[in-house]
């Protein structure tokens, strides 16, 4: 009998469910705004539910660490709200429609609406972080938030390109993806005091966890249902972004073949089934999930270097979640 992607998500939060429950409150209390219009679509967004992937991170690693406090939780909150302001303005960018099954906050109030709310719970995640009064956890999430705009800039300037490359692809993933789980590696080990060799340790982790996690995000684009993973099919297509499935086939494809995926990514508004096929019978996903395999691999080395625990045990399992979701 096989478990459903949520029951595995509970068994993983298991040892951190009490921690995450108190996220989910403080994040609603964070929502306060005496503008009617603010708190509505705060809560909008933030009801979505999502993966909270951040705050679980945070917290499974500052209890590794041997932290018992009550800033875990509040920290996973404050992390939580600068990645649901990312998501708010790069759908602006993007000019997506559609995020977790749902229509996106500018399809529904329009793009300066959504850049202001966005604003917003990036400069009220400011204000939580200040209130933690830790300066090793101020540095951590400002650098993210530095990087974080970063690789949106450098995924711009690569939209509509087709010679972007596998070094240009993790360019991007790194800032957009996985600086942000490595700014809760430090945030953890910031509470918790921690030396630099668990520092280190777990930054490195979180870097691995972060990439593999976006190649399985990619590969999900070829492989998934838009109702069940919450996203357009093919959208990163019509955004003309080069992802790793698309890399790969197009390195592995005929003449032909290749040529109609650099014309797709030029326009953005290429035949998603016919290049889906290409896709699929390249053997490109397939060279994905090996790429995914070795930065699973990498994380696991960095986490043997953690003291073994409960915590410990369910930051090595969610390596393997990581990469065999479904959305």
């Amino acid at each position: 009998m096989t478990t459903s992607p949520q029951a595995d998500v509970r068994a993983l939060l298991a040892p951190i469910a009490e921690d995450m429950a108190a996220v989910d409150r403080i994040i609603r209390e964070e929502l306060a705004s005496d503008v009617r219009r603010m708190h509505e679509i705060g809560e909008y967004i933030t009801s979505a539910g999502g993966k909270r992937m951040r705050p679980a991170l945070l917290i499974m690693m500052a209890r590794a660490l041997g932290y018992q406090g009550d800033l875990a939780p509040y920290l996973g909150a404050t992390i939580e709200l600068l990645h649901t302001a990312t998501l708010m303005h790069d759908d602006v960018v993007d000019e997506s429609d559609m995020r977790r099954g749902r229509p996106t906050a500018n399809a529904r109030w329009g793009n300066g609406v959504a850049v202001l709310v966005g604003d917003f719970l990036y400069t009220r995640s400011f204000q939580m972080m200040i209130r933690a009064g830790n300066l090793k956890v101020m540095e951590a999430l400002a650098n993210a938030a530095n990087r974080l705009s970063e690789g949106e800039v450098i995924q711009m300037a690569n939209a509509h390109d087709p010679s972007v490359d596998e070094e240009r692809y993790f360019q991007v993933i790194e800032r957009k993806t996985a600086c942000l789980f490595e700014a809760a590696a430090r945030m953890a080990a910031a509470i918790a005091d921690a030396d630099e060799k668990s520092v280190n340790a777990l930054a490195e982790y979180c870097l691995a966890l972060g990439n593999a996690f976006q190649i399985a995000d990619d590969i999900l684009d070829y492989q998934g249902v838009a109702a069940d993973i919450g996203k357009n099919l093919g959208g990163d297509l019509r955004e003309g972004k080069m992802t790793l499935p698309l890399i790969y086939a197009r390195e592995l494809a005929d003449e032909g073949d290749r040529a109609m995926i650099d014309e797709a990514v030029r326009k953005g508004d290429g035949d998603f089934d016919k290049i889906s096929a290409v896709v699929l019978k390249s053997g490109a996903l397939d060279r994905c999930r090996a790429r995914a395999e070795k930065e699973l691999e990498r994380g696991r080395a960095a986490l043997s270097q953690i003291p073994s625990s409960i915590f410990s045990e369910s930051l090595l399992n969610l390596l393997s979640f990581t990469v065999k979701r479904d959305r």
